[in-house]
């Protein structure tokens, strides 16, 4: 399994699109949400969209290896049947996660995991990459630079830290480490 997760706009979609392109033996754990979908995204590939009662019910049912309400009545998780059915089709799990869903999955699977935190190079940057999206109000920019300040000193309980600043070398360092993992 390998775990990536970083505060939002820090790259980690960027890196596990990557990643998966690059290695056949790989497949993306789609995540449950309970927000709304955005302009070209595509529920089963990017998220499964959920209601807030369908993803409460999904919790009642422990369907869950990990959620969290990541904003207010804002639901995020991983569905246990995702990583079973990766593994069914004999491949490895990736998972693009939020910081708090990684330490959980993590200590869930222990050694199972590589664990990479994606570290932007600076929370001004992460800031202006928020705001290139267009896709963030005032106040939702706010709240995530917020939330990214106190989700970078988890840094170090994650098994590597990527530093992302240079783009290029960042993807070579993050197939370098999955190459790594797979050997050992």
């Amino acid at each position: 399994m390998f775990i990536l997760t970083a505060p939002s706009g820090a790259g980690k979609t960027t890196v596990v699109t990557h990643l998966l392109k690059t290695f056949d033996h790989l497949d993306f754990s789609v995540s449950a949400t309970t927000r709304d979908i955005r302009p070209k995204e595509e529920h089963g590939k990017d998220y499964y969209f959920l209601s807030v009662n369908e993803f409460k019910e999904k919790i009642e049912n422990n369907a869950f290896a990990e959620w969290e309400e990541v904003y207010e009545g804002r639901f995020y998780g991983t569905l246990t049947s995702e990583i079973e059915r990766i593994w069914e089709e004999g491949k490895q799990v990736v998972f693009d996660i939020d910081v708090a869903g990684a330490a959980t999955i993590k200590k869930l699977y222990g050694k199972q995991c590589l664990a990479i935190f994606i570290r932007p190079p600076s929370l001004e940057i992460l800031r202006e990459r928020l705001l290139n999206r267009k896709t963030e109000t005032p106040e939702s920019l706010k709240r995530r630079v917020t939330k990214a300040e106190k989700e970078l000193k988890w840094a170090d309980r994650f098994d590597y830290i990527l530093r992302n600043e240079d783009l290029d070398i960042a993807l070579v360092e993050a197939e370098l480490l999955v190459n790594t993992f797979m050997q050992r």
